[in-house]
């Protein structure tokens, strides 16, 4: 009995130890309380102000469409799916979900996730062995590394972007079965792209296969907002296109694209896959929604990349640090977390919501300010921003 409680109480200290730790590096984070429709304006902590901080990128997670759809699916098929897939919770909405985004993204087949993480871990731990090796951007999600990790590849890390580094490593890379290449397609805390079409000339120079994760681009980049892979016009040349569709569309739960035999093969051994009830119908119905308005009105697209362009031209122009943005992820470093957190509130203060982003997310010393716009923010609201901007830089000494 007295050796429990030693081994308790040891565990104790060493909770509210770490948490301290944390606190007095001004690492420590909070759930915030959001009320009302995720949109332009919302509640925050029973505070009306600009969202800023959402990756519903085209606005859709408010559509009364997708609401619409789930509520016709929750008529006809209730909530829940009852089981995992394999067992009997295979159901109409889920399939025809991954018919859509096959015909969307002009792959053979489909298979849908519950989220982007169980997507990346099914994926690359049932793809890679101990006996293959993973080459792996230095800024991926964290859900690719807990992937690799959980493969027992090796795990290759090559510098943000470096095509030269990445093809040295490559080309030393001797006496594995597979050789994966995986990257973000745009990278969520910098918002730039991947060089995807460099890469995929790389994977065929080495016999390599490509993944990519397009949670960031799908719906927003490429002539018909396919993504990245559109985007560079390799479609046809990625091994496996992964994305979610919690971000631009709006819902919830992710997919795979790929062959029938690769489909197959995930549905037979990504543990992610297998283990796990299949999400509502509902859910499916209303990415189903999502797809067809992503496919009907493009001008979503040029709103959001238009609102992206206006609000970045004008935070550099100030001097602001951001990186080398180019989507409607604008990242704006201030480097030091007290800092951020200082600029975080003061936003707040006038009712804009822009969170705080620090270390272990972002590298130590690039702490920054996360702004992402959607196609439903006016010019107004990004003037607004754009002005206190410059009025908090310049009390924090961080701009002229």
């Amino acid at each position: 009995m007295k050796l429990f409680t030693c081994v308790k109480k040891m565990s104790v200290d060493f909770i509210n130890q770490t948490l301290k730790n944390i606190d007095e590096k001004g690492l420590k984070r909070s759930l915030r309380d959001v009320s009302g429709k995720q949109s332009r304006r919302i509640f925050v902590d029973g505070k009306d102000v600009l969202n800023f901080c959402s990756n519903n990128y085209l606005g859709l997670a408010d559509d009364v469409r997708l609401s619409k759809a789930a509520e016709d699916s929750l008529k006809t098929q209730g909530f829940g799916s009852g089981a995992s897939r394999l067992v009997c919770g295979n159901l109409d909405a889920h399939r025809q979900l991954e018919k859509k985004i096959a015909q969307f993204k002009g792959s053979e087949d489909c298979l849908v996730f519950s989220t982007g993480y169980m997507a990346n871990i099914g994926i690359i731990s049932s793809v890679c062995t101990r006996d293959d090796i993973v080459f792996s951007d230095r800024l991926n999600h964290a859900s690719i590394v807990d992937g690799i990790i959980l493969s027992r590849a090796t795990f290759t890390r090559y510098p943000h972007r470096d095509m030269d580094v990445l093809e040295k490593m490559l080309k030393e890379a001797q006496g594995y079965k597979k050789k994966l290449i995986v990257t973000d397609s745009v990278f969520s805390m910098d918002g730039d792209i991947a060089p995807l079409d460099k890469i995929v000339s790389l994977a065929k120079k080495y016999n390599a296969l490509v993944m990519i994760d397009e949670a960031h681009s799908f719906g927003v980049l490429g002539k018909n907002g396919k993504g990245l892979a559109e985007y560079f016009g390799v479609e046809k040349e990625i091994d496996i296109q992964m994305g979610t569709l919690s971000k631009a569309a709006g819902s919830f739960g992710a997919y795979c694209c790929g062959t029938k035999e690769m489909i197959q093969f995930f549905i037979n051994k990504a543990r992610s896959f297998i283990y796990t009830t299949a999400m509502p119908p509902s859910v499916a119905a209303a990415s189903i929604k999502a797809i067809e308005i992503i496919q009907s009105e493009s001008r979503r697209r040029c709103e959001v990349l238009a609102n992206g362009d206006r609000m970045r031209n004008a935070l550099k122009q100030m001097g602001f640090d951001i990186l080398d943005s180019c989507t409607p992820i604008i990242p704006v470093v201030v480097k030091e977390e007290l800092v951020a957190i200082e600029f975080s509130k003061k936003l707040f203060d006038v009712g804009i919501f822009v969170q705080a982003i620090r270390p272990p997310a972002v590298p130590s010393g690039t702490a920054r300010l996360r702004l992402t716009v959607m196609a439903t923010h006016t010019k107004e609201d990004i003037d607004f921003v754009v002005e206190e901007f410059q009025r908090i830089g310049k009390e924090l000494c961080l701009i002229l």
